[in-house]
C-alpha cells in the first residue's frame, strides 16, 4: 500500500528560472549554475561522510564565493544575497499543482523532504501557492546530514509513522532517489533536466517527465495492489 508521496523541491517541484537568471546576470556560461550546484552537493556529501554539518545557506553561500573567485569575479555581499535570495522565490512548475491535487483526491500524503532549511522551505511553498497541498514538510537540518544519506527519508517516515514500503520518493535527482531507495523506500524520477539517469544507481520504480503522468503511475501501481 502507498500511503505517502515524499517530494524533493528544488528542480523537481519549483523551477530554477528565478535564479538561472541571477546567475545569468554574472556569467556567459550557461553551465555555471549546474557547476555551482555540484561543488554544493560536493560539499554537502563531504561534510556527511565526515561527520560534520553546516547549513543549507552556509555550504551554499561558500560555493557561489569559490565560483565567483574561479571566474575572477568579485562578489559583494548585495550580490549574493540577491542571488540566494531567489531561492525563496521560485515557481513551481505548471504541472506540479494538477498532480498535487490528484494525490489529494486518493487521499495519499503529500510531504516534502528537501536540503533547504525547515524556515527556507516554508517561505517557497508559500511563495510557490502550493503550500495548502502540503501535509508535513521535513529538512535535513532536524538529522544534521544532507540527502542522499538515509537519515532524512528514515527520520521522514518515521515521523510520519509510515513504513518504508508504504512511501514514494519523487526527484529529479538519480543521487536523490537512489539514497532513498536504499533507505527502502520505492522511487519515481521526474526527468526535468534532460539527464541520463546513472546506470550504476538502483533504477527508479516510476518514470516520466510529465508530473501527473508520473503521479498517474504511483495511483495505479496502488490501486493495483
Amino acid at each position: 500500500m502507498i500511503r505517502a508521496v515524499f517530494f524533493d523541491m528544488n528542480e523537481t517541484l519549483l523551477n530554477l528560472s528565478l535564479l538561472r537568471a541571477q546567475f545569468d546576470k554574472h556569467f556567459d556560461d550557461k553551465n555555471v549554475l549546474k557547476y555551482w550546484f555540484t561543488k554544493l552537493l560536493h560539499s554537502s556529501c563531504i561534510m556527511g561522510i565526515m561527520g560534520t554539518y553546516q547549513s543549507f545557506g552556509e555550504l551554499a553561500g561558500a560555493a557561489l564565493e569559490s565560483v565567483f573567485f574561479e571566474n575572477n569575479q568579485r562578489l559583494s555581499t548585495e550580490t549574493k544575497d540577491e542571488i540566494l535570495g531567489a531561492f525563496q522565490g521560485l515557481p513551481a512548475y505548471e504541472d506540479v499543482l494538477p498532480a498535487l491535487t490528484m494525490l489529494k483526491k486518493k487521499n495519499i500524503r503529500v510531504i516534502a523532504v528537501s536540503n533547504s532549511s525547515l524556515a527556507m522551505m516554508t517561505e517557497q511553498l508559500t511563495n510557490a501557492s502550493i503550500i495548502h497541498l502540503f501535509d508535513s514538510y521535513y529538512s535535513v537540518d532536524q538529522v544534521a546530514q544532507y540527502k542522499p544519506f538515509l537519515n532524512i527519508y528514515q527520520s521522514a517516515a518515521r515521523q510520519e509513522r509510515l513504513a518504508m514500503e508504504e512511501v514514494v520518493m519523487v526527484a529529479a535527482h538519480d543521487w536523490d532517489l537512489f539514497g532513498a531507495q536504499k533507505a527502502g523506500l520505492k522511487t519515481a524520477y521526474i526527468s526535468r533536466k534532460g539527464e541520463i539517469y546513472n546506470p550504476y544507481y538502483l533504477p527508479a520504480n516510476f518514470k516520466d517527465s510529465n508530473l501527473p503522468d508520473l503521479i498517474q503511475q504511483i495511483i495505479d501501481a496502488e490501486e493495483l495492489g
